[in-house]
């Protein structure tokens, strides 16, 4: 398929759609409330229901995971049903409603029942609302443009920037608000910027061109037992809100379900490579279950920031400026801070790299994100031993975050490329999906560590114990990949790829081998 055939006349704006900067805005909202909320989460529940750091850490782990899994589901039936319009708006609504009851705060203490179930209910509609929010958008900007078009990749590079602004600016403006005004400001400032978002998507929807409608509308409208299945749906939705609700408040059966789900996946696609598939295609499954594996470690170390590192900066971290003290929820800035700030730079570094034929492969830029991210930890375990019994500067957050937000760089776009050129095209999907699923594997093993941090009477010297060791491992991990690196390759086949991407007769072309820093793609932030 060459051309995307015309819905609408297109009017553009800097030269792309408009509908890019209605998805822009929409996206940069959403990411405002998602990221607004995600750092005064442990804070809000250590401070103000008075949780344990270990249980608030294993809640933070398994919400996290949630959010990750339910998008599978909200782009299936997008793609089947809804289609990616009807989606994004229930899904806004819905992650609104759950800002909104997070904003009931109540009197807190671990005596609070009432008002606790409010607060994991808010949570679930956050997560079914992000599930058929999160995909479908980012499907959408795609659907704007035809496969040829060369403002393609440019066009997510500007999606993903949206998403970083709203995520920089959520984490401050949320952050200061609930934790020196109340923390259902904090909230509610969350939910309003959902709003916000809505408001953009359903005033300039025309924008869109009719993309992203529901693919049979008739089908939709049909009635079963009386109802639409467009209603059922969303009846569904709210026993999906109902399930999560539950899980969310179980971290142990969310742990067991990932466990089992995990391993019938997995098997699933060993089971096809080796049964269905020619040897090349059979090599380049197992690379990309390797990948992913790595992808896991990764995820687990990169998402102490919203649990175990915010609570190391909200109580052994000198957060003084000019006087005043910043709030630790504030420090979930910097991550989308030195994302926009190093973004051009690895993207012009890899592309310089590729003219001279010197660009690392993909297990050697995965190897740099797992050494980068043990960097991090390392590095601000020697600020805190050179602080002994004082508070530790912040400059060591700051540079942290820095080798976090590099190593991301090096992998999560990198693996989003590699999952889509290393399947056939009847099992792109189911390895891209595999490849999410294992990021919210990694994010509950994030909150299984950050609750070794948070045992009880865990001091400094076993939180940066905890450090040191997943440090070393992931460095050690690191290395490893950027050993095999080479023969790495070999499995990956990386010299023919691009070259039989027509396996199949009548199948359209996956893609292209090109430099990973020309293709930022939009859903980089796990976020």
């Amino acid at each position: 398929m060459a051309t995307l055939p015309a819905a609408g006349p297109e009017r553009t704006l800097l030269g792309h759609p408009r509908g890019l900067f209605v998805l822009f805005f929409t996206e940069m909202w959403e990411r405002f409330s998602f990221y607004g909320m995600r750092g005064l989460l442990v804070l809000y529940l250590t401070k103000h229901f008075l949780f344990d750091k270990s249980h608030a850490s294993l809640v933070y782990g398994a919400y996290l995971s949630l959010v990750y899994i339910t998008p599978v589901i909200g782009g299936w039936l997008a793609d089947r049903y809804l289609g990616g319009r009807k989606a994004v708006l229930f899904g806004g609504i819905v992650i609104a409603i759950g800002h909104f009851l997070l904003a009931f705060e109540g009197p807190g203490g671990n005596a609070d029942p009432f008002y606790v179930q409010f607060f994991f209910l808010g949570l679930a509609f956050v997560i079914t609302g992000t599930g058929f929010l999160k995909a479908n958008i980012s499907a959408i900007v795609g659907q704007l443009y035809a496969r040829n078009d060369i403002r393609r990749d440019p066009a997510y590079t500007i999606f993903y920037m949206g998403i970083n602004v709203g995520a920089f600016s959520g984490a401050i403006l949320c952050g200061l608000l609930g934790e020196l005004v109340g923390w259902a400001w904090g909230f509610g400032a969350a939910g309003v910027g959902m709003l916000a978002g809505l408001i953009v998507f359903v005033t300039f929807k025309a924008e869109l061109l009719g993309r992203a409608e529901p693919p049979r509308p008739e089908h939709l409208r049909g009635k079963v037992a009386g109802l639409s299945r467009e209603a059922w749906i969303y009846l569904g939705a709210i026993v999906g809100v109902i399930a999560c609700w539950q899980l969310i408040q179980n971290t142990a059966l969310v742990g067991t379900l990932l466990g089992v789900f995990g391993a019938l996946l997995v098997g699933y696609i060993l089971w096809t490579a080796v049964r269905h598939l020619p040897p090349v295609e059979r090599d380049r499954i197992f690379a990309a279950m390797a990948l992913i594996v790595g992808s896991i470690l990764f995820w687990a170390l990169f998402e102490q920031a919203g649990s175990s590192l915010n609570l190391f900066t909200d109580e052994r971290v000198d957060r003084t400026f000019l006087g005043l003290q910043v709030p630790a929820s504030v420090f979930q800035s910097i991550n989308s801070f030195w994302i926009i700030t190093m973004a051009p730079v690895l993207a012009w570094a890899w592309t310089a790299l590729a003219r001279r034929g010197w660009e690392p492969s993909a297990p050697a830029k995965f190897g740099l994100a797992l050494i980068q991210v043990g960097v991090g930890f390392l590095v601000l375990v020697a600020g805190a031993l050179a602080a002994g019994d004082g508070l530790t500067p912040a400059i060591f957050i700051f540079l942290l975050y820095f080798f976090h937000s590099t190593g991301e760089l090096c992998l999560s776009p990198v693996g989003l490329s590699a999952m889509t050129k290393m399947a056939l095209p009847q099992m792109a999907g189911l390895l891209m999906g595999t490849w999410f699923f294992a990021t919210a594997t990694g994010n509950f093993a994030a909150g299984l560590i950050a609750s070794a941090t948070g045992a009880e009477g865990a001091g400094a010297a076993q939180i940066t114990d905890v450090y040191t060791r997943v440090s070393l491992v992931a460095i050690g991990f690191g290395v490893f990949m950027l050993v095999i690196a080479k023969p790495f390759g070999k499995l990956m086949h990386l010299s023919t790829l691009g070259q039989d991407d027509h396996r199949l007769a009548g199948q359209d072309v996956i893609g292209e081998p090109e430099a990973a820093g020309t293709r930022l793609e939009n859903e980089l932030k796990p976020q």
